[in-house]
């Protein structure tokens, strides 16, 4: 956890001072296009919203639920999963972000691992299902990222689980 926390303040000191003061010239010097009426759509990308699959808003990415303390995956769930690995296949300028994600109960160090072990089941099960290994990364993030606060069951329940975040390539 402190390498992670390291590397993410080295890697904001970097961008910031790589970044240098923008001269007239600069400003000047950029060219400054207008797509036509033919590229336009086609060159806008996607926009997804952050939280994901989470959000709902994916049409094809639905976040998978797990039972507690598992990271097994149910039917239910190779159901949900071979609906996502056509999405994924289907939408070959993204790679996808599969985030783990545990309840509030047990120790930080605990939930990072749980969440970890739900997004790596979550990955070879989709590259089981032929979805390119290459364009699947995961990252747990415990119970640091609750989609609904609270520790009733009902609560719990939603935050153990695997989202999914499309990423342009």
């Amino acid at each position: 956890m402190l390498r992670k926390l390291a590397f993410a303040f080295v890697a904001c000191a970097l961008v910031v001072g790589c970044k240098g003061k923008q001269t007239k010239s600069d400003v000047e010097s950029t060219p400054i296009t207008t797509p036509t009426s033919d590229t336009a759509v086609e060159s806008t990308p996607m926009s997804f919203d952050t939280s994901g699959s989470d959000s709902g808003k994916i049409p094809g990415l639905e976040t998978v639920r797990f039972d507690y303390d598992k990271s097994s995956i149910s039917a239910e769930n190779k159901k949900i999963l071979q609906g996502n690995s056509e999405w994924i296949k289907k939408n070959t300028n993204y790679k996808v972000q599969i985030e783990g994600h545990c309840d509030a109960r047990g120790t930080i160090e605990y939930n990072l691992a749980l969440g970890e072990r739900r997004a790596n089941a979550v990955k070879a099960y989709l590259v089981s299902l032929g979805v390119p290994a290459a364009r699947l990364s995961v990252i747990s993030y415990g119970k640091e990222k609750p989609v609904e606060a609270g520790e009733s069951e009902g609560a719990n329940a939603k935050n153990r689980r695997a989202n999914f975040l499309p990423v342009q390539q």
